[in-house]
């Protein structure tokens, strides 16, 4: 592709500051892109690659303003060079509508003519699969599943019967949908496996990574709001409901019956115990373990986890604890030589 940097300006949303016309023909990172290249900076400490880089034109914020290179100054640079990655490589779609031949298809499907479903796939009965949707190879959808348009299922990904699936979601390779929830009822010393009757709901532009499991509910359903962007290898259990546009990032694992408000973002390893309300934009740290309900606008950390500043401050106190065992000891030995 080849653009100029005016057009590209334009395109983007950004204010242009060097030459108009200067061509450019692909994207790359700041410290190796090469003259005809665009790329970008959002990130302070990346900032003093600027000058030395070799990019034809860079994106960058607001606060630089000149530079020896021609500048795309946008509000948000990684919203916009991810847009600009769109115009540079746009998506191809390699997958032809119909139905492979290989794959297995109850009679009772309702199947949009646009949609591509493919090689070894299966469809139990009473399926519904949207428009320009593409369900590619090795993977399964259970019965009475409904499909929305323009998603995206990867080879390998499993859907359990019943579950229910919005439009322009993206499931990546290796996740299951719909897995029984662990539930177990206790018995004169032995578990007994509680039915899983319930389904879950994928809202509309839902982004699932590689690996995870979303367990369906054992009555009701377990649910995932719109927008939400989920990790690889993400646990989310039966009944549990996130709000829209939560982010979720890898080996989380909530507990069942767990309510997410809007906005939250869960960072990796965290865990959340069963049975809890997050509020709004919520933000817990890595490796954080949930107790108890957090409240909107609150940010968490440790484990078990704690308002994120006071966290901090026990941490920092705990650092110093060598020193202070120093000096108690000190004192004890004074004490005992004024004795």
């Amino acid at each position: 592709m080849e653009i100029t940097t005016a057009k590209l300006a334009e395109k983007l949303g950004a204010e242009l500051v060097g030459d108009a016309q200067l061509k450019l023909y692909g994207v790359a990172p700041i410290e190796n892109a090469q003259n005809g290249d665009l790329s970008f900076l959002s990130n302070k400490k990346y900032f003093k690659y600027l000058d030395s880089s070799g990019a034809g034109a860079v994106i960058v914020p607001p606060e630089i303003k000149e530079s020896q290179k021609t500048l795309l100054i946008h509000d948000n640079p990684y919203f916009a060079f991810s847009k600009a990655l769109g115009l540079f490589h746009p998506e191809e779609d390699i997958h032809p509508q119909g139905i492979h031949k290989t794959a297995v298809v109850d009679d009772s499907c309702s199947i949009h003519e646009s949609a591509h479903i493919g090689a070894n796939v299966v469809l139990e009965a009473d399926v519904n699969v949207g428009e320009n949707t593409r369900i590619l190879p090795g993977s399964f959808i259970g019965r009475q599943s409904r499909i929305g348009k323009d998603c995206h299922i990867y080879p390998n990904v499993t859907v359990r019967e019943k579950t229910r699936i919005g439009d322009r979601v993206i499931i990546h390779s290796g996740t299951t949908i719909g897995s029984d929830g662990f539930g177990y009822a206790q018995h004169e010393g032995k578990s007994f496996k509680v039915p899983q009757v319930g389904v879950v709901v994928i809202e509309d532009d839902v982004e699932i990574g590689a690996n995870c499991s979303i367990d369906r509910a054992t009555l009701g359903e377990t649910r995932i709001g719109k927008g939400t962007k989920i990790d690889n290898l993400v646990q989310i259990a039966h009944n549990v409901k996130t709000g829209q546009n939560c982010i979720i990032i890898s080996q989380v694992g909530i507990s069942g019956s767990t309510r997410l408000g809007n906005n939250v973002i869960l960072a990796g390893q965290a865990g959340l115990i069963g049975h809890l309300s997050i509020g709004d934009n919520v933000i817990v740290a890595a490796q954080s373990g949930i107790t108890h309900d957090l409240e909107d606008n609150s940010k968490h950390l440790g484990s078990p986890a704690h308002e994120m500043m006071h966290q901090k401050r026990i941490e920092a106190i705990i650092n110093k604890l060598p020193d202070y065992i120093r000096k108690i000891r000190d004192i004890e030995k004074r004490l005992k030589d004024v004795e």
